[in-house]
């Protein structure tokens, strides 16, 4: 696994990503075949705007309060709260005040020795 962050050290999620005024920080914290881990800081009024990603995506809201919207309907976080994004489907992120999201991306991978349409684990 790639990972910007050192193996057996703690950390705070603060002290990962340094906020920017009127903009949007990020630090992809692990990266592997099966997905990212990227940690976002956004400041009031900043926004991802509406793009597709090829495979499912988790938002877990750490601190402050945003606007997801997918596939046209919208949906406001508050902090401690999770929404899936669907692959293919638009989505967009608005930040209503200064806030924090952990962003998972789960890929499909293909297992070895499966036929390349059967990526589903257990029975």
């Amino acid at each position: 696994m790639a990972s910007t962050l050192t193996a057996g050290e703690l950390f705070t999620l603060d002290s990962l990503v340094t906020p920017t005024a009127q903009g949007i920080a990020s630090r992809v914290l692990a990266r592997t075949a099966a997905g990212n881990i990227t940690l976002f800081a956004f400041d009031a009024g900043e926004e991802l705007s509406e793009h597709t990603a090829p495979f499912d995506a988790l938002a877990l809201t750490l601190s402050g309060s945003l606007t997801i919207t997918i596939g046209g309907e919208s949906i406001q976080t508050a902090p401690q709260t999770i929404v899936l994004m669907p692959a293919n489907v638009p989505h967009a992120v608005h930040a209503i005040e200064a806030s924090r999201m952990l962003l998972i991306m789960l890929r499909e991978t293909v297992r070895q020795g499966a036929p390349a349409g059967n990526t589903r684990e257990g029975p």
